[in-house]
């Protein structure tokens, strides 16, 4: 039995926990970049770690506007280098440095785009076994991936990790426009914003670019931005279409799926529980970790616990 997660004693309360980690990210390991073309005439940029015969694979799908430079990223990545296994993180569209050619980029539950990378993937790995990953928003729409796909999952990986996903989307957006959580909204929308501006000087009357650049919450800038360019009415459409905790009681791989009751991007009353799930599915909700951070140890602390869970996981 894996040790649950329990947090030091000098890193208290879930902000702390939240952004710690952003000090402590360490070194990345060797990667080679690839870039690979989309069917729909884009392309994303995938980070390998040096092939490995004969050992398993595990792919990240990582968050909100991150990237294999991500501290949750470069942990896991170590790990898997120390111990000879495979590694890949997916960058979604326009995440891994250069913008991408198509007005679309990347939303909460993209499941049609991790298909068909997993499907690639089996090509690059056809004979070990596959795991996958997603951290925050790439959870969320790994899990639509599970749920929809249902027992043909199973034909892609063998399990899957879902970290810190805002499972219900509407209450994890309107809880970031809250209190000290609009430090993380402003965060994104840094980014976010210049990605809105590029946009709209390359493809100019896609979406209502005045209101995007006014967005102060990521309601508003889903509103205005990420719904009509992937096909949404608005953000109540998005956001209600593209949560997974619906899909939830349909997955049929064997899934971790890891919150921390205490996490500031999700109201503990809205994480999934038992009656919520299917059997296929494993519920952990410690008390402590933040958003994606799990600090353990003395200070500075470490962040060995995350990927080593999901490799206990993995190989369980």
């Amino acid at each position: 039995m894996f040790p649950s997660y329990q947090s030091p004693a000098w890193l208290n309360g879930p902000h702390f926990q939240t952004i710690w980690p952003l000090a402590i990210k360490g070194d990345m390991p060797v990667m080679k970049r690839r870039r690979w073309d989309t069917p729909d005439g884009d392309f994303i940029d995938v980070d390998f770690l040096p092939r490995r015969e004969s050992t398993p694979l595990v792919v990240l799908f990582h968050g909100l506007e991150g990237s294999s430079s991500s501290h949750y990223a470069r942990a896991l990545m170590r790990l898997l280098a120390m111990k000879g296994w495979n590694g890949a993180v997916v960058h979604f569209r326009g995440c891994s440095g250069e913008p991408n050619k198509l007005p679309r980029a990347y939303h909460s539950g993209d499941a049609d785009e991790i298909d068909w990378v997993l499907r690639r993937l089996i090509r690059r790995y056809p004979e070990v076994p596959r795991h996958a990953v997603g951290v925050s928003l790439g959870g969320n729409a790994l899990l639509c991936w599970l749920g929809t796909r249902r027992h043909k999952a199973a034909e892609l990986i063998s399990k899957a990790a879902a970290v810190s996903a805002p499972v219900d989307l509407t209450a994890a957006g309107h809880h970031l426009g809250l209190g000290f959580n609009k430090i993380y909204t402003r965060h994104f929308l840094r980014s976010m914003l210049r990605t809105a501006r590029h946009k709209a000087g390359a493809f100019p009357g896609m979406f209502d670019v005045e209101r995007a650049l006014r967005s102060k919450t990521l309601q508003e800038f889903d509103d205005a931005y990420t719904a009509p360019l992937h096909g949404f009415s608005d953000v109540s459409d998005y956001w209600k279409r593209a949560s997974s905790k619906q899909w939830l009681p349909y997955i049929a791989l064997p899934t971790l799926v890891l919150n921390a009751r205490n996490d500031p991007f999700l109201p503990v009353e809205c994480l999934p529980g038992k009656r919520d799930v299917s059997g296929s599915v494993m519920l952990e909700q410690p008390e402590h970790g933040g958003h994606v951070g799990f600090v353990t140890g003395s200070f500075p602390g470490k962040l060995d616990w995350l990927p080593q869970r999901l490799l206990n996981f993995f190989e369980g």
